[in-house]
Parts: C-alpha cells; structure tokens; sequence
C-alpha cells in the first residue's frame, strides 16, 4: 500500500481524506491544513492524523494529494516533487501555464508521477462512450451550476469550463487552430458566464458554455461524428449513441429512416451502452496508485493538466480583446 498524505483539508479534502481512508490501496498517514484551527477540528471529528509541519508530511508520504486553492498548487508541489514523491493534485493544476511547464520538467527530472483532477474523465457515463467517440467534427458542452460562493475567487473558465475543455482535448487529437470567447461578469469580480468556439486544424469546432449563475444545474455535451450523435450527461450519468447506417431494402415498418436530396437512404438507430455506477474521485486517485505501482502513465497527465489550463488562459486572455 502507498502511503498517502493529504495537503488541504477543505470541502473537496474532507471528500479525498474519506476516500483515501476506505481505499485498500492507499494508507492514508494523515494530512496538513495551513488553517491550524481547521486541521484540529477535522482531526478531532474524523480522527485523521493533523500534521503540524509540511515537510514532515512529504518526507513520510509516498503520494502526496494536493486539494488546496489554486494560487498555491505551485508552490507546494514543487516542494513534493522536489522530494521525490508522486503528486495528485487538483485542477486546474497551477495558476499559469508557465508553472505547470516547471512543474512537468521537475517531475521528469526526479523521476516521479503526477496525475491532475480533471475527475469528468472518470464520470462513468463518459467512460461508457469515450471509446465510441472517433473523430468528433462538432462539439457543444454546457456547464451551468446555481451560484455558490465558492470557487468565485477564479473565472468561471478555470472552475467549471476547464473539465469541458480536458474532455475535449482528450477526445479530439489536433492541434487548436483558433478561438473565439466572451465573458461576462455579474456578481464576482471575474467571469460568471462565458462562451468559447474552438476551432481545431482538423477541422472540428468545439462550443463551450460554462456559468455559476443559473437557476438549474447542467453539465452536458453533445458529440458530432460521421453517422453517429453521442449525448453524455455528466450531472445524470447518463448517456445516448444515436447511429446511422444504410437503410436495408426492405425495412421494417418501425424503422427511422431518413432520405437525402440524393436519394440515399439511412436507418437511424439507437445504440445506448450501459452505465456503471462508480465514485469518481476515488476511481482518480485509484488509477494514480494502479500508475505508481505498475509504472505506467496516469490517466489525466500533468502535460494534459497543463494543456487543459493553456487553453483555459487563452480564453480568458480573449475576454479583453
């Protein structure tokens, strides 16, 4: 068993200190909080062990999992990698794009893995569909949550887009070509709404949506391809493959069929996988044990986390344009 510390014991910590707790994957050793008032009355609820000191924390760790806010994500995991210890942290995985290059070097240089939160990759209505999806040419993402005042220290890109955006460039293989976006500020300082169009050198155009003002909460896209629509809803889980293929000669008296102005002919039909139920978070940071121990590649990179977050950044950068 790897021996785990957690650094952050916030919302999102508590969720990764449980989870860690019940893994037989991890020994979860305990944890350190910069609020010391916090730490004491998490450890004394939950019974964790509350380091006093950080480096304390790394030097008896194996993996150290980062859940704290973003502007000090960099910082603190260079202090990890630095001590040759395999780094989960949370997205997006630093405040600019320039730390998060730092970060991939160091990494290397010490010989050590790192693995980025972007938990969608593990909702498992994506994972049901991710292999369906081939050479997507449209893509529409909405992500809209009811205002909560956390998370309105950063853009409303860098706290709900950015999944849309990692999902994407997991499924899209190209390079960015060009984008378009606006932003709107209503109640915080930064962006509560924005929009993106991504246009990729294949050819394929991503339309993102994000918001933290609404009154009902979405998380859903939608993937175009050559004879097929795949629908994931991340708030659900639930998912929808609707395919085409030529039409039979003689179909049957249900069967959809659509003819175009050239007269061919296509039978749509719906080919729905299963969804099984899982706990995302803690299937993350299971596949980050399974990559340490088997020495394997993660399955959301620090280089992926990094480009997820470049992305992001052009956005918002273009909200000034």
């Amino acid at each position: 068993m790897l021996k785990a510390g957690v650094l952050g014991a916030g919302h999102l910590g508590k969720i990764h200190l449980k989870l860690l707790k019940q893994s037989d994957k991890y020994e979860l050793i305990g944890f350190y909080d910069a609020d010391h008032e916090n730490a004491k009355k998490v450890a004394e609820e939950f019974g964790y062990r509350a380091y006093s000191d950080l480096d304390e924390l790394i030097a008896d760790a194996d993996m150290i999992d980062v859940v704290t806010p973003t502007l000090s994500h960099f910082e603190v995991a260079k202090k990890v990698i630095s001590a040759g210890k395999h780094l989960f942290i949370e997205k997006p995985i630093t405040n600019t794009f320039e730390e998060a290059e730092e970060l991939i070097a160091l990494a290397e240089k010490h010989g050590v893995k790192g693995q980025v939160g972007h938990v969608e990759r593990f909702n498992p209505a994506f994972q049901s569909v991710a292999n369906r999806i081939e050479n997507p040419m449209f893509i529409e993402a909405h992500r809209l949550a009811e205002f909560n005042p956390r998370g309105t220290d950063v853009p409303v890109v860098l706290d709900l887009m950015i999944h849309d955006i990692d999902v994407i460039l997991s499924v899209v293989q190209s390079e960015v070509k060009n984008m378009n976006a606006s932003g709107v500020s209503v109640i915080s300082d930064t962006p509560d709404i924005a929009n993106a169009r991504i246009e990729f050198e294949n050819g394929c155009v991503a339309n993102l949506t994000a918001s933290r003002i609404s009154m009902k909460n979405m998380r859903k896209s939608r993937f175009f391809q050559r004879d097929a629509y795949i629908s994931v809803d991340f708030l659900e889980k639930v998912c929808e493959v609707v395919k085409m293929k030529d039409a039979p000669e003689d179909p049957d008296d249900f069967a959809m069929i659509l003819q175009n102005a050239e007269g061919v002919k296509k039978q749509i039909y719906f080919d729905n996988p299963s969804v099984s139920p899982n706990n995302a978070i803690l299937d993350e940071l299971e596949t980050f044990a399974d990559a340490i121990v088997e020495d394997q590649e993660p399955v959301v990179t620090l280089s992926q986390g990094a480009k997820a977050l470049q992305i992001a950044n052009q956005i918002i950068a273009s909200f000034s344009k």
